[in-house]
This record gives C-alpha cells, sequence and structure tokens, in this order.
C-alpha cells in the first residue's frame, strides 16, 4: 500500500509537471494535494514497517513528538489543500468568465505557502498543548501513529482545561475549512441545477466527483479520530478511522483522481503509446 501510494501519486504529479496541457490551476493543486499524500503517509507507515520487521513496539520521546508534529503538518496540509480546491472549483463553476482574474497564478502560490505555514502554526500549537497537559513515562499507547488527540490522553493534568483547548484548535483548523467546502458545494450545486442541457450537468459534476469524494473520505475519518479520543480514553476505537485517514486516504487517491479524470487517463494513455512507438522503431 505505500509504495502505491507513492508511485501512484508521484505519476500524478510528474504527468502535471512533464505534459503543458495539464498546467492548469487544477492540476496546480491536485500535485501539490499529491505531494502532500506521499509525506502524510511517509510520516507513520515506514515506522510501522521497521517495527513489524524488528518487532519492537518503542518509540522515543523525541521521535514520538516529532511523528507527532509530521502528521499534524501533513494532515492540516491535506485538510488546507481541500479547501482550496473546493474553492477553485466554486469560482471555475459558479464565476468562469471571472475565473482568469480571480485564481491567477500568484493567489494559487500564495494559497498553498499559506496552507503550509497555517499547518506549521497548527502543529505548533498541537505541541504546546501537549508538552502543557501530558507526561511521558514508559506510557502504552493502543495505536501504530501518534496522534494529538490520542497523546492528549495521556494527561497529567486538568482534563475539563484540554478539552476545552482541544476543541478550540479543532474548530479554528477543522471548522472553518469544513464551512468554507460546505458553503462552496453549496453554491457549485446551485449553480449546476441552473443548467439546462444534461450534457453540461454531468460535466459540471463529473469535474467536483473525485474532489468531494475525497473530502467526504478524509473529513470523515479525521473527525471521528479527533472527537472520539478527545471524549474516550478507549484508543482502540480509533484505531480504524486512523488507518483510513493516515494510509487508505492517500492510497485512494490516485486511483480516484486519475479513474475519474479524463485528462490524466489520456495523458497516460498517450505516453504509453509513445514509449510502444519507440520501442517499435529502435
Amino acid at each position: 500500500m505505500y509504495l502505491v501510494t507513492v508511485l501512484g501519486n508521484l505519476i500524478i504529479t510528474l504527468a502535471v509537471i512533464i505534459y503543458s496541457h495539464l498546467h492548469t490551476l487544477m492540476y496546480f493543486f491536485l500535485s501539490n494535494l499529491s505531494l502532500t499524500d506521499i509525506c502524510f503517509i511517509s510520516t507513520t507507515v515506514p515506522k510501522m514497517i521497521m517495527d513489524i520487521q524488528t518487532q519492537s513496539r518503542v518509540i522515543s520521546y523525541v521521535g514520538c513528538l516529532t511523528q507527532m508534529s509530521l502528521v499534524t503538518i501533513f494532515g492540516c496540509m491535506e485538510d488546507m489543500l481541500l479547501t482550496v480546491m473546493a474553492y477553485d472549483r466554486f469560482v471555475a463553476i459558479c464565476h468562469p468568465l471571472h475565473y482568469p482574474v480571480l485564481m491567477n497564478p500568484r493567489l494559487c502560490a500564495s494559497l498553498v505557502l499559506a496552507s503550509f505555514f497555517i499547518s506549521i502554526l497548527d502543529s505548533q500549537l498541537h505541541n504546546l498543548i501537549v508538552l502543557q497537559f501530558t507526561c511521558f513515562k514508559k506510557v502504552e499507547v493502543s495505536s501504530f501513529c501518534y496522534e494529538p488527540a490520542q497523546i492528549l490522553n495521556l494527561n497529567c493534568s486538568d482534563t475539563f482545561v484540554k478539552h476545552i483547548i482541544t476543541y478550540m484548535v479543532g474548530g479554528i483548523f477543522g471548522f472553518l475549512p469544513i464551512s468554507t467546502i460546505l458553503i462552496s458545494y453549496y453554491k457549485i450545486v446551485s449553480s449546476i441545477l441552473k443548467i439546462t442541457s444534461l450534457s453540461g450537468r454531468y460535466k459540471a459534476f463529473s469535474t467536483c466527483g473525485s474532489h468531494l469524494s475525497v473530502v467526504c473520505l478524509f473529513y470523515g475519518t479525521a473527525i471521528g479520530v479527533y472527537l472520539e479520543s478527545s471524549v474516550s480514553h478507549s484508543f482502540r476505537h480509533s484505531v480504524v478511522s486512523s488507518v483510513m485517514y493516515t494510509i487508505v486516504t492517500p492510497v485512494l487517491n490516485p486511483f480516484i483522481y486519475s479513474l475519474r479524470n479524463s485528462d490524466i487517463i489520456s495523458t497516460l494513455k498517450a505516453s504509453e503509446g509513445q514509449k510502444a512507438m519507440a520501442n517499435v522503431r529502435y
């Protein structure tokens, strides 16, 4: 699964870079999402594979905080990029004539950079909360990775304050992006329903179907992990959800975007055709 994720997302990224007809803003965001997926799954699976091979279940204090920081950074980065992509689809469908002006390359690059810095801020806030409200002395975490919501259950101080801060940070970095996505898709659906032709409606829905599938899969499992771990000390209940949004979602993203995207499919087929012709000539 790890190799499939890395290779699939890497193929999408290289295709966007190499082929000029994919040099659009939608594929610019998609390539950044693919790179984020590679980094996201690389923070958890290699360590898990090493633990399976060595039969070791121990991680150092520094290693725990490092993995938690990276999971938070790339998880939040995917969160922000999905929000930006929803806004991009909203402008493209609801304001197509103004799209080149509203979504210019400089703004899009700024949005990606802003997403990265917001992710770092989110990670640092979670680190401060964890260091303030938890203690680490030969503790056991029943999970394959170290997420802030689960680590916070190892609290050594007032749980009420911990819950308040957890929900506050989660609301800022979770509720606001979700609200933006929901509002964007509400306006998108309203605009699509006004299209009279069935072919026009199908084309508009098809451009949003892949993104909406990834949003539902990622947010549905991530919110479940965060909220359940915040109110419950039973770690095992959230393990399946953790696997879904940290491993399964990055694995499925290349398939969702490639199988439902005619541009990428045609590009990959054309690339294979060119290789075949080159072999014949050789």
